[in-house]
Formats: structure tokens, C-alpha cells, sequence
């Protein structure tokens, strides 16, 4: 059962060691820590960090980030460049390029909870870019149902294409794209988020697709969604890609003589 979730970017941006004494972008990592600290206070029995990789699979809970591989004059596999850095749009490097150690939207993940301080059990999942919305519907199901007390970081950005200095350049179809993202999710839209095409998301680099869709497929079928409410706490399309954060909260369930009425 989901007691909790989040949705965060998975920027190299949120990784301090890359932007060194500089505050960037503080208002996106104080909303990722604010979503992350809610998952914590669920009390789950185990966190599932999910979000774009190389294939579909799970990675060892201790593995971290190698920050070395995305440190000062390499190319980053993630949608934002650092300055002196070649943007590589989507969580992929080239052939023959990829970092060791785990996916950049895992290790960002893993990241987040060891800053907010979890040492609980935890799982990374990643997801095919490519992967089919049914795909990742499955294997957020049965994410969901692979603990008494399961919450859920679901690690992506959303579209690189939002300006003509974003990392894929300007698409007057991501904006509105990001926009119906953030609706969904504010809305508690599940079928709009399962919905998503992922051909139209990977021509807009929006990484978060796959992870999106696996929280559906968490919140769906066992009727968590309606226990969890909602909150959007940062949507902004900084340096041309879209960043959302959203926490999903349970909602206390009535007591006292009207919660039989």
C-alpha cells in the first residue's frame, strides 16, 4: 500500500558538489527537501526511488551518484548544463560515454534521502526511457503492493524544450505539454498521467514520463489515490526545462461520532 509520494527533478542542479558555492536555484531545493521530509514522516516500511535509466531494473539500495562522472567540463546526462558543461538532453550519455555507478534520476533520488537524513530501507527501480505506459502502469502496481507501508520518489524533469536556450532548444509544444502534467497531478488526474505519450515526452525530453506513469500505477488500482492528497509545491521552468515537485499526503481519516455517519 502507498502511505506517501513525491515528485521531484532529477537536475544535476540539486547535486551541491556540481554547483559549488553557488545557491542555485534554492526555492527547487528547498521544495524537493520539503517533499522528500513528507515522504519520511509517512512512516513507510521502505522508500522506492524510481526514475529514467539505461533499462528497466533495480539497482543496489547502497549505491550512490558518482558525482565525478558529472563534475566541472564533462558532459551531463541530465537536461540541465552546468557552466562550462555540454548538455546531453535526456538522462542518456552518448555510446561508449555512460557514467559508471547509478542513473542520474536515482542517484539524484537517493541523494535527496540521504540529505533529508533516511536511513531506512530503500529501493531504486529504474525505467526505460522508452518504456511502454502499460510497462510502467505493472511495475508501479506491483511497487505499491511490495510492502505493507510502500512510499514513492518518483525522480524526472519535465520538457527540456521550453525556451530557445533550454538544452534541447524551443518546442511551442512544451509548454502546454508541462502545463497538463502539472494539472493532472494537481488534480489527482491518474488516468491523465497514464495517458501520456511517451513518443511525444522523449521528442520533448521530458525524462519524467516513465517514473510519472509508475506513480500511477502505484496510486491506481488499489484506490490510494483517493487517501492521498496532492500538493504541488514547485512548477517552474528555469533555464528552459520544466522542474515540478509534488508531495502526495494521506488525508486523516474522520473520527468521532460523524466519521460513521
Amino acid at each position: 500500500m502507498i502511505v506517501g509520494a513525491a515528485i521531484c527533478p532529477c537536475s544535476p542542479l540539486l547535486v551541491r558538489e556540481l554547483t559549488g558555492q553557488t545557491e542555485v536555484l534554492p526555492e527547487l531545493r528547498t521544495a524537493c527537501a520539503a517533499a522528500v521530509a513528507r515522504v519520511i514522516a509517512a512512516g513507510p516500511d521502505v522508500i522506492v526511488v524510481t526514475g529514467p535509466g539505461p533499462r528497466t531494473d533495480g539497482w543496489p539500495a547502497s549505491a550512490r551518484l558518482n558525482v565525478a562522472a558529472y563534475g566541472p567540463g564533462t558532459a551531463l546526462p541530465g537536461n540541465t548544463a552546468l557552466p562550462g558543461n555540454t548538455a546531453l538532453p535526456g538522462n542518456r550519455a552518448p555510446a561508449g560515454m555512460a557514467p559508471p555507478g547509478l542513473p542520474l534520476a536515482l542517484g539524484v533520488g537517493a541523494r535527496l534521502l540521504d540529505e533529508a537524513g533516511y536511513a531506512g530501507p530503500r529501493e531504486l527501480h529504474g525505467v526505460a526511457a522508452l518504456a511502454p505506459a502499460a510497462d510502467c502502469l505493472r511495475l508501479g502496481a506491483r511497487l505499491a503492493a511490495s510492502a505493507p507501508r510502500v512510499a514513492l520518489l518518483a525522480m524526472g524533469d519535465g520538457s527540456a524544450r521550453r525556451s530557445v536556450s533550454a538544452p534541447g532548444y524551443l518546442d511551442e509544444r512544451a509548454g502546454p505539454f508541462d502545463a497538463a502534467v502539472e494539472r493532472a497531478v494537481r488534480d489527482g488526474d491518474l488516468a491523465a498521467l497514464a495517458a501520456l505519450d511517451p513518443g511525444l515526452a522523449d521528442e520533448l525530453l521530458a525524462t519524467g514520463r516513465p517514473a510519472w506513469q509508475v506513480l500511477a500505477g502505484a496510486l491506481g488500482p488499489d484506490g490510494a489515490a483517493a487517501a492521498l492528497r496532492p500538493e504541488i509545491l514547485y512548477a517552474d521552468a528555469p533555464l528552459g526545462v520544466g522542474y515540478l515537485v509534488a508531495a502526495f499526503t494521506l488525508v486523516p481519516a474522520p473520527s468521532g461520532p460523524a466519521a460513521g455517519r
